[in-house]
């Protein structure tokens, strides 16, 4: 037994049983602590060594090969949400408004089988393999790619190449998404406060009502996208949340609302901030009202460099087929990846987890999402010979 696929079947019940167990309890963002414990524990097991503390809770493996070469990454996430799982399993999460429903639990649980098999492999690396088990992925837009960073992840070791992937519920186990550039969509943030004059329903000429000064910002700001972006460039403007009001018969002279930018493109990002600020800033003024704007720049957008997002592809074909990799289009959710990818060179995959089920597979972030563990076999497959590969190729490249 000494292929990479041999040894990841070998050990397949033990990385489902991980996943089950990081299912059962899940942590927050910053709070992954019996997480980061598994991890290390497991680490220490396969005979893989760590280094611990970036960004509190992330951890780094290194699986040295015997042979000279480049230096290969490979990240996954290990944050749950706060979402109270709705599921009937076995495995439920025992923590009470806590669920991995974006597979989080699946990433971490797939790169250490990625990691098995590299470090039983190790005699035949040209090279250095770096297991990324990063925190914090769901708190944008801070997140804990830049934090582990900033700590030093990649201080000793320096990595040529980075890869990521993500379950992904829309694509049949077998089939894996890939593209040459934008994968996922640039997610900023924002809180606004209008601020009027309260009073009574019954004379409003002696108030300023901050939710209808809000109404007409809202309604406002549907034409960026519809009249400010080439409607060949992507772009959304969300609002997702309003507060403010006391009662049926008082005019509110406070009203709150919170939302979401999201775009690939930077110079796209940039015009519709600056006609998100104008249109809120002057129609309050026209209003007589008074904008209080908070706005977070959040995730970059995903970008996969064309090479190595070439390189994943001939990968998958070659452990699945040449339809396992079909056309598909990117989407405009974040990913705390984007930022490993504007420091280094790599891909971001969707790696598909459907369930048999398909017309009731529910979305990532749903209380009832659930995944295929037919999956995970595959995706610990894809991440150590993806990492193999592209070893390879740095090396002919170097020749």
């Amino acid at each position: 037994m000494d292929t990479i696929k041999e040894f990841i079947t070998s050990i397949e019940s033990e990385i489902v049983e991980i996943r089950r167990t990081l299912h059962t309890h899940p942590e927050l963002s910053n709070e992954e602590h019996k997480t980061s414990s598994l991890v290390k524990e497991k680490l220490t097991e396969y005979g893989i060594k760590w280094q611990g503390g970036f960004a509190k809770t992330g951890i780094l493996g290194i699986i040295e090969g015997e042979n000279p070469g480049g230096t290969v990454a490979l990240r996954a996430d290990m944050d749950a949400l706060p979402i109270q799982e709705a599921n009937d399993l076995s495995y439920i999460s025992e923590n009470k408004g806590k669920m991995h429903a974006c597979g989080h639990d699946a990433h971490t649980a797939m790169l250490l089988g990625a990691g098995y098999a590299l470090q039983k492999s190790k005699h035949k690396l040209s090279g250095t393999v770096l297991l990324v088990f990063q925190p914090a992925e769901e708190t944008s837009p801070y997140g804990g790619s830049q934090p582990m960073m900033d700590d030093g992840v990649f201080a000793e070791y320096t990595p040529d190449v980075i890869y990521g992937q993500h379950v992904w519920p829309s694509l049949p186990v077998g089939q894996v998404g890939i593209r040459d550039k934008e994968m996922m969509g640039a997610s900023d943030r924002f809180k606004v406060t209008i601020k009027g004059k309260g009073g009574h329903a019954s004379m409003p000429h002696d108030g300023n009502d901050a939710l209808i000064v809000t109404n007409q910002i809202i309604s406002a700001l549907q034409t960026i996208v519809s009249r400010s972006v080439n409607p060949l460039e992507s772009a959304v403007v969300t609002v997702g949340r309003i507060e403010g009001g006391y009662s049926y018969n008082v005019i509110p002279d406070e009203v709150t609302f919170e939302g979401t930018i999201r775009t690939f493109k930077p110079e796209v990002k940039e015009k519709v901030k600056q006609r998100f600020h104008t249109i809120i800033e002057q129609t309050a003024e026209a209003f007589d009202a008074v904008s209080e704007i908070r706005y977070f720049d959040g995730y970059p957008a995903t970008i996969n460099s064309p090479e190595w997002a070439a390189q994943a592809r001939t990968t998958v074909e070659k452990i699945l087929g040449e339809q396992a990799a079909p056309e598909i289009d990117p989407a405009l959710a974040g990913e705390d990846f984007s930022r490993f990818l504007l420091n280094y060179p790599g891909a971001f995959i969707w790696l598909g987890t459907q369930i048999e089920d398909a017309d009731n597979q529910k979305p990532l972030h749903d209380p009832g999402f659930k995944l295929n563990e037919k999956a995970l076999l595959l995706g610990s497959e894809f991440l150590a010979e993806v990492a193999v590969d592209t070893l390879n190729t740095l090396k002919q490249g170097a020749n």
